[in-house]
């Protein structure tokens, strides 16, 4: 089968609702489900929490990282503090991280796998970016940012998680026809996570996306924070690798001393993230 054919049948696949997600998955997924509803009574969520011990160890230990205690208050030892210190948003995004990390934890090829942890390093870099750029640029809700961003390559997860089942998917595509493909996998994906319509809509416009200006989107937040990300995506294409904007243009709103200071802050929360993440 060569690339053309695997993902026709993938993306025909994804259209009927055919979508392959590991167990694990589904778990994190019940998780987001509840906590999507802001009136979830705090009860509740700590029980879906301790339901999933992955996801309770993986709280507590972000809830104690420099990424949410920068003014070096005592640890946390529990999941009720915990909660309380991250709050809904930033859980719901935790539990989003675990979906996304879970669909390359069954690939078997060691390529496949390399290119699944890339662009997992590549998604952690743009979520932390996104967070603070919201934060000081844009002006979006900064959990919101960090949540779209966490799932903004969950389509290319998915793909990887079954290019060991089609081969084919990783031949070369000199032609550049897979766009269309990959775009109704990543939108069937996205649809059968539950993923917010705003964050959906960003994600789906990111590829060939604008930067308004100024910035003042969740989209303009995710342009921003893929161009200054330190770790490409490894199925980028080689026009989106160079970044999608010219330096000069981003200069507008993000000097040199800023930008540093933010990646230094950034690199400071995806270690603390990374680390949540392999408790």
């Amino acid at each position: 089968m060569n690339k053309l054919e695997a993902f026709g049948h993938v993306a025909a696949l994804a259209i009927r609702g055919d979508l392959v997600f590991p167990t694990s998955v589904n778990a994190a997924l019940r998780v987001q489900l509840a906590l999507d509803d802001p009136d979830c009574p705090m009860e509740d969520a700590i029980k879906l929490v301790l339901a999933e011990p992955q996801l309770a160890a993986r709280t507590v230990a972000l809830s104690n990282s420099a990424m949410f205690n920068r003014t070096g208050g005592p640890d946390v030892t529990n999941v009720r503090n915990a909660i309380m210190r991250v709050g809904y948003h930033n859980l719901y995004a935790l539990a989003a991280a675990m979906v996304v990390r879970a669909f390359g934890s069954k690939i078997v090829d060691p390529d496949l796998r390399a290119k699944a942890e890339q662009l997992w390093q590549h998604t952690v870099h743009v979520a932390c970016l996104a967070r603070i750029i919201a934060r000081e640029v844009t002006g979006v809700n900064p959990d919101t940012a960090l949540f779209a961003a966490i799932v903004h390559e969950v389509g290319g997860f998915y793909l990887l998680s079954r290019a060991d089942e089609f081969p084919g998917l990783l031949e070369p595509d000199p032609e550049n026809w897979q766009t269309a493909s990959e775009e109704i996998i990543t939108r069937e994906v996205v649809k059968k996570l539950g993923i917010p319509q705003e964050v959906a809509e960003a994600i789906e416009s990111l590829r060939g996306g604008m930067l308004q200006i100024p910035p003042e989107t969740l989209l303009d937040t995710l342009l921003l924070a893929n161009h200054f990300s330190p770790v490409r995506s490894p199925l980028a294409a080689a026009e989106e690798d160079e970044g999608p904007h010219e330096d000069s243009v981003m200069d507008l709103f993000i000097d040199n001393d800023k930008r540093l200071r933010m990646l230094q802050e950034a690199e400071a929360d995806v270690s603390a993230m990374n680390a949540a993440l392999l408790v």
